[in-house]
C-alpha cells in the first residue's frame, strides 16, 4: 500500500511521466475503461482460449506419454529418452521454426504453449507413477486388482498428489508462454492490447493487461489448489484445511 501511494505521488508530482509509468489512479480508471467498452474481456477471453487449447493438448499428450513410460519399463526406454532431450531444448527457441511450419496465425501460438505445458505434466505424473507405494500394489493384486482396474483404483489414485503438482507448474507456464506467444503479430487478445499500447506509449494500458496476466496466474493456481483439495480429500494432511 505505501508502494502504491509513493508510486501515486510521484507521478501526480510528475517524478515518474506517464510515459514511463502511469499512475495507479489511471490504471485504475483505464481498466474500467476498458472493461465497460467490452474490450478488456473480448481480448481476455481470446487469451483464456488460446492458454487452455494449448494446455488441452498438453494434458492429452503428457497423460497419455506419463502412463505409457510410468507403468512399463519398455515404455520408458522408448518415451523418456526423447522427452528428456525436448525438455532441455527451451521452448521459446522454438517459435522461428513454429512459424515457419504454421505461419503466423493461432496455430504456433497454441503450439507453444502446448509444448511448454506438457513437460511438467509429463515429469510430475511419470514421478508420481514411479512412487506410488510397492505394497499397496502388491496388496490391490491380493485382491485380485489387476491391469486398467488396478491402474483406475490404484496407481493413479497415487499418482495424483504429483500430478497436480505438474498441473500447477503448467497453467503458470502457460500463463506465461501466452504473455510471450501473443507478440507473434496476434490480432486480439492481451497481447495484442500490450503491443498496440505500446506503439502508442501507453503504460497504463499496459500495466492492466499484465495485472490482468498475473490475476489469471493466480485464478489457474486457485482453481487446481481446490480441486486438489476436493481430489485428495482422502489423503491425511500435515495441516488443517
Amino acid at each position: 500500500m505505501a508502494l502504491l501511494l509513493l508510486w501515486e505521488l510521484g507521478a501526480r508530482v510528475g517524478v515518474v511521466p506517464p510515459r514511463i509509468l502511469a499512475a495507479p489512479s489511471t490504471v485504475l480508471e483505464t481498466f474500467w475503461t476498458l472493461t465497460a467498452s467490452g474490450e478488456l474481456p473480448k481480448n481476455l477471453a481470446v487469451s483464456l482460449a488460446r492458454a487452455g487449447a494449448g494446455l488441452s493438448i498438453a494434458l492429452v499428450v503428457a497423460v497419455t506419454l506419463g502412463l505409457i513410460s510410468g507403468l512399463s519399463r519398455w515404455g520408458e526406454t522408448l518415451v523418456d529418452p526423447l522427452m528428456q532431450i525436448k525438455r532441455t531444448i527451451p521452448s521459446l527457441a522454438l517459435t522461428p521454426l513454429f512459424i515457419v511450419w504454421f505461419g503466423i496465425g493461432e496455430t504456433p501460438k497454441i503450439a507453444l504453449i502446448a509444448v511448454a505445458a506438457t513437460f511438467p505434466l509429463y515429469l510430475n505424473l511419470f514421478s508420481g507413477i514411479r512412487s506410488v507405494d510397492v505394497r499397496l500394489v502388491e496388496a490391490a493384486r491380493s485382491f485380485g486388482l489387476r491391469g486398467w482396474s488396478l491402474v483406475r483404483e490404484v496407481i493413479l489414485p497415487g499418482a495424483l498428489p504429483s500430478f497436480f503438482v505438474g498441473l500447477r507448474y503448467a497453467l503458470g507456464v502457460s500463463v506465461l508462454v501466452l504473455v510471450i506467444s501473443e507478440q507473434i503479430n496476434a490480432q486480439a487478445g492481451l497481447g495484442y492490447l500490450v503491443n498496440n499500447a505500446r506503439d502508442f506509449m501507453r503504460t497504463d494500458i499496459i500495466v492492466v493487461c499484465l495485472v490482468v496476466y498475473a490475476l489469471l496466474g493466480l485464478g489457474a493456481d486457485t482453481l487446481v489448489r481446490t480441486l486438489e483439495r476436493k481430489a485428495l480429500a482422502w489423503r491425511p494432511s500435515l495441516v488443517e484445511q
